[in-house]
């Protein structure tokens, strides 16, 4: 690896400070992500700020219908809260099938999220649950967050600090991952909200995480697992690579939405 420098901030205000100071810094939580890139000398930070020490950014709690997991939150916390259990359990399933037991141990939400990987499980539950993003310098719908592969709307010096869920009346998620990175070949997360039917998709698309308007417009007429697979899901701008092509993962989609149907039921 390259000479870099670290800093365990003791608060937000320290680990912002930090980020302005050098173009070249970076936030460090859980590391699966960041730490396997130095190694390949993909990437070179100058400073590495480890946030994870900083009151507040782990945990999980309940506010009414409101949900709050804390941006250092571990996705093995998250999986086994009892609160997320109660509040979401759909985002506790999500939570439990990534990746593999020493990246559950170490991965946080807030790093997932901010990384946007294209086959990334949260991104797929922020979208579809309506959630909010909450950072150094405001709250973001996670509608408005995401923007293309690996790219979100955050500024170079803005840290994510919580994910606020809503309470919905029913979610589900089922995953068809990729045998060797356990990352999501295809992912569905479908929500039943008060507003309507949300389905979105990870693993798939060519930009990332998005929501998809077939599946949509088939679970709100009919919100059941024969209606999930008789949507027409279109293969335009699905990925293409070695391990399926467009026209197969819009297969997949069909099916990862009828069992995450199944699961929300």
């Amino acid at each position: 690896m390259y000479p870099t420098k670290y800093l365990k901030a003791a608060s937000i205000d320290e680990a912002v400070k930090a980020l302005g100071a050098s173009d070249e810094a970076k936030v460090l939580a859980g590391g699966q992500t960041l730490l396997p890139t130095m190694k390949q000398h993909l990437a070179a930070p100058s400073d590495l700020v480890d946030i994870r020490a900083i009151d507040g950014m782990v945990g999980v709690s309940v506010d009414g219908n409101t949900l709050t997991i804390g941006a250092a939150t571990t996705h093995a916390e998250v999986a086994s809260s009892a609160d997320v259990q109660k509040h979401s359990p759909a985002l506790a399933c999500l939570a439990a099938g990534i990746g593999d037991p020493a990246v559950r141990h170490a991965g946080t939400i807030g790093g997932s999220v901010a990384n946007n990987d294209p086959a990334a499980d949260y991104p797929a539950a922020l979208l579809a649950l309506g959630a909010t993003v909450v950072t150094s310098k405001r709250e973001i719908a996670a509608d408005d967050f995401f923007d293309g592969l690996f790219a979100t709307v955050l500024d170079e010096d803005e840290i994510i600090t919580a994910v606020k869920f809503p309470k919905v009346e029913a979610a589900g998620y089922s995953k068809f991952p990729q045998p060797a990175s356990l990352y999501a070949l295809v992912g569905v997360f479908v929500a039943k909200t008060a507003d309507g039917v949300r389905v979105t998709v990870t693993g798939a698309g060519e930009d990332g995480v998005f929501r998809s308007e077939a599946l949509e417009a088939a679970l709100a007429a009919d919100f059941s697992e024969a209606s999930a697979k008789g949507a027409d899901v279109p293969a335009e701008g699905l990925m293409s690579d070695i391990h399926g092509a467009a026209g197969y993962r819009a297969n997949l989609i069909r099916v990862m939405a009828a069992r995450a149907v199944t699961s929300a039921a």
